[in-house]
């Protein structure tokens, strides 16, 4: 019997390592590309690049320019529908085969507006452009934004991004821990999501890219803007009256500056506590803030002339009342921010 027992055992333990064998090494290889995958993800990432002469720039196009506008009376064709998020959208094509993803709804104003003053003082953005109007080829009824369509395919007051291809997405960065540019860049992007009252500050909008060999770190849905910051009962979004009458500055000191931005949910919606601490956790974007960082965020924005902020407004489809009034209170902002 023992001799019996001395081949058993190690015919045991044999079997069972050619059992665990594939599973340990299987495990060792996920937590290998975890590990390389957050190694990455922590790597250096630029937030800001020098955009130039800031009063040559053109505003009305923004970072796409002229060259990459979409053709107004060009006829575009229905690729698919994306459910993602709030407003409604969906992809199409040019005839030149370019793509495009469409948003309706509340933001396409304020996003195409944001985007040029982001671009302006040297951030990344996306190249929106505004059309009142599109002719969309093979268009289904919409499961979103079906208000927003006339029967003819008319697709109307349309938000169109252009699709860059060079580009690509690796994941998103949060505002608390990322290394993403200098602390003085990251603190311009700050100030500049108090600046245009962008209220939606979800990690989900912040888009850690790849383009043309560098990482990037981009605010790539910047809608919940020009209106005003607050719960979901108070807040809004491309509203001129709202943004105009919104305090920017909340307080100052010695070194530091506080920028308001209100996006506590309503108390009552307490319950949904992850919500609530996101939501919450938000206003500390825009807070203690280095008084020479915000300064220097001024002086970024300080060469933009009325004529280039007014069309920053008008290439998003503003009334002339609206650019009024909006330009008005982006100089008064300026104005607040260099006397810092």
């Amino acid at each position: 019997m023992k001799p019996q027992r001395k081949i058993r055992l190690p015919f045991t333990m044999l079997l069972l390592l050619l059992i665990l064998s594939p599973l340990i090494a299987a495990q060792k290889e996920s937590k290998s590309k975890k590990d390389d995958k957050a190694k990455e993800e922590n790597l250096p990432a630029e937030v800001w690049r020098d955009p130039g002469d800031v009063s040559a720039l053109d505003l009305l196009y923004g970072p796409g320019r002229k060259e990459h506008a979409p053709d107004p009376n060009g006829v575009f064709t229905f690729v698919s529908e994306d459910m993602n998020g709030t407003s409604p959208k969906f992809d199409v094509t040019d005839d030149k085969g370019v793509q495009w993803r469409v948003k309706l709804g509340e933001e396409p104003q304020s996003e195409t507006a944001a985007t040029r003053f982001l671009w302006a003082t040297g951030y990344f953005a996306d190249e929106d452009y505004f059309l009142a109007d599109i002719k969309v080829q093979g268009l289904p009824k919409l499961r979103r934004g079906e208000d927003m369509v006339s029967g003819d395919g008319t697709v109307h007051s349309a938000r169109l991004k252009r699709h860059n291809k060079n580009i690509k997405k690796l994941g998103t960065w949060d505002w608390f821990h990322n290394q993403c540019g200098t602390p003085r860049q990251l603190n311009g992007l700050r100030v500049m999501m108090a600046f245009v009252n962008n209220w939606d500050l979800k990690d989900i909008n912040n888009s850690l890219e790849e383009a043309d060999g560098q990482r990037r770190c981009v605010v790539t849905d910047v809608g919940a803007s020009f209106g005003k910051t607050g719960n979901t009962i108070v807040r809004s979004k491309s509203v001129e009256n709202d943004y105009v009458d919104s305090k920017f500055i909340g307080k100052v000191t010695a070194d530091h500056v506080d920028f308001v931005l209100h996006s506590r949910p309503f108390i009552l919606t307490v319950f949904d506590l992850p919500n609530y601490r996101t939501r919450t956790q938000m206003e500390n974007v825009t807070r203690h803030i280095p008084r020479d960082d915000a300064r220097w965020l001024g002086q970024r924005l300080a060469p933009l002339s009325v004529e280039q902020i007014h069309d920053g407004f008008r290439a998003a489809g503003y009334t002339p009342e609206e650019v009024e009034g909006y330009t008005r209170a982006v100089q008064a902002r300026i104005s607040e921010l260099n006397a810092l």
